[in-house]
């Protein structure tokens, strides 16, 4: 048995476990409640486990791990911060979301404007998972590749198909009882690899670990260093995304009640920071393991130092078994992400657009295949378009700026401004999804091999594909064309904002008087 042949057979048996997971929790399913919402059961530390490993992506780490090789912790604010952020930010927000009457944002969006906003906004998060899941392939990829020499086409569908088995059984009951298990294993696998890659690089330069910790260049430890305008565009660009993305919204909804809902986003973050405090580390030692990598700058020393962990994984010639554990750390964490974005997606497909519009008389059983057949469908999707996108962060950023520009204000400010309309929303969501579009391909097309972003070099605002110019002009059309239309009906506001006693309404979770039956 060679190698590949010893991680296949590992893979097997841990694929196994959540096959038999997805199949048990798909026994426990006696209502959408428990398909959607998990039950609406789920605790402080399913939460936060689920939370943490839904954001904490194989291809992700290493691109991260490559940031603090040549960028130090200024690098932070790029992805890190905005991951640990926009997590804690849900959980100040648990309070409000928790009490809204609805499965999925589409669903939501309809009953605060109509049903006219519900279609275009679940395309486009159908969208926007695809690309976070791109994302997590092509890091797995990476992963096999260098590991075992194997073809990215078997990577891709190795994760794909894995992701598609278990998802599709149980809903998001298996997504977070196996997120907790494939969190425990990429901590573990960092962990490890934080001490190895520490006692490598202290024989390898003969330094001692304080040493070793100490700055390998002038304001390293800085995570100022960039500037604080700079740190504010970053958070700017990015956290509004993150904050609107669908499945950690999903999450507080399937929590047994608020407090564990807001503890649970908490720990997620403090679990998230962790993980990415091991990755610092990691890039210290590798850093004096590998000088040259550094020397070569940002970013022309990105292709070295993207895999610079998984090169250090080969020359350390570990043991064909060790080799495969690593292996099936990295691939855990690949599917730990696709199966959140897979899952999220899904719904929206079966739910808002399949039984919202096309087949209204639709049963449980028939959406749940829908379901399935929609995850197998993001799976191939986010599998082909792996070949076209080269950069895994840029995969996840385009999707974050995607969401920010399109429809952060018709959610945000729908929950939390009484004046927003129907008509503010869609003006808004169209205008920042055209626009943030339209700057992403101009950005994409016009920007040189190894150049910096074109956008760019025309003003910092215009960093990120320009989405703080797209998000500005979609909140201005939010507010304008919101003031100068019609409020929303109180029967809508009274669901969102209690009626004119103060009392709050009593979510529904599966029907509204807004919204026709359509189980």
């Amino acid at each position: 048995m060679n190698a590949f042949h010893l991680f296949l057979l590992v893979l097997f048996v841990y694929l196994s476990f959540l096959i038999l997971t997805g199949l048990y929790f798909n026994k426990r399913q006696v209502s959408q409640t428990d398909f959607w919402l998990a039950g609406k059961s789920a605790g402080v530390f399913s939460l936060g486990f689920s939370a943490a490993a839904s954001w904490l992506t194989a291809g992700a780490l290493l691109a991260v791990i490559g940031f603090f090789i040549l960028l130090g912790t200024g690098s932070v604010w790029g992805f890190v911060a905005p991951n640990i952020l926009a997590l804690f930010i849900i959980g100040l927000f648990v309070k409000k979301i928790k009490a809204l009457p609805a499965v999925t944002q589409p669903e939501l969006l309809e009953l605060r404007y109509g049903r006219f906003l519900r279609l275009p906004v679940a395309l486009i998060i159908t969208v926007v998972m695809i690309l976070f899941a791109i994302a997590d392939i092509k890091g797995f990829a990476m992963v096999l590749e260098i590991f075992y020499n194997v073809s990215p086409v078997y990577s891709a569908l190795i994760v794909g198909l894995a992701v598609a088995a278990y998802v599709t059984l149980g809903g998001l009951s298996a997504v977070i009882a196996t997120d907790m298990v494939q969190f425990i294993c990429l901590a573990l696998f960092i962990l490890v690899m934080t001490v190895a890659v520490l006692s490598g690089a202290g024989s390898t330069s003969g330094l001692s670990l304080g040493q070793i910790l100490a700055a390998p260049s002038p304001g390293w430890w800085n995570p100022l260093s960039i500037g604080l305008p700079m740190v504010l565009i970053f958070v700017l660009a990015i956290v509004p995304g993150w904050i609107s993305e669908q499945d950690p919204w999903q999450r507080v909804w399937a929590a047994r009640d608020e407090k564990s809902a807001r503890n649970g986003m908490f720990l997620g973050s403090f679990f998230v920071a962790l993980v990415f405090g091991g990755c610092a580390l990691i890039a210290l030692g590798l850093n004096r393991i590998y000088p040259e990598i550094a020397g070569a700058g940002f970013p022309m020393g990105m292709a070295k130092a993207e895999p610079a962990l998984l090169t250090f994984i080969m020359e350390a010639r570990f043991s064909d078994l060790s080799l495969a554990l690593c292996a099936l750390a990295l691939a855990s964490a690949a599917m730990s992400c696709t199966d959140t974005f897979a899952a999220s997606g899904a719904s929206c497909i079966s739910r808002d657009i399949f039984q919202r519009h096309l087949y209204r008389s639709a049963t449980p059983t028939q959406i749940r295949m829908i379901n399935r057949a929609s995850v197998l469908f993001i799976v191939f999707l986010a599998t082909l378009g792996s070949f076209f996108i080269t950069s895994i962060i840029d995969a996840i950023h385009i999707a974050t700026f995607i969401a920010s520009a399109s429809y952060f204000f018709a959610l945000l400010g729908g929950i939390f401004w009484k004046r927003a309309t129907g008509p503010g929303a869609v003006a808004s969501m169209w205008t920042g999804f055209i626009v943030q579009t339209g700057l992403v391909l101009a950005d994409l097309f016009k920007t040189a091999p190894m150049a910096p972003p074109f956008l760019e070099s025309i003003h910092p605002l215009f960093m990120g594909h320009g989405v703080i110019p797209a998000m500005g002009i979609s909140g201005l059309v939010f507010v304008g064309v919101s003031l100068v239309t019609s409020p929303s009906e109180k029967e809508r506001l009274d669901l969102f904002f209690g009626d004119e006693s103060g009392e709050n309404s009593k979510p529904r979770i599966f029907s509204s008087p807004l919204v026709p039956e359509a189980e």
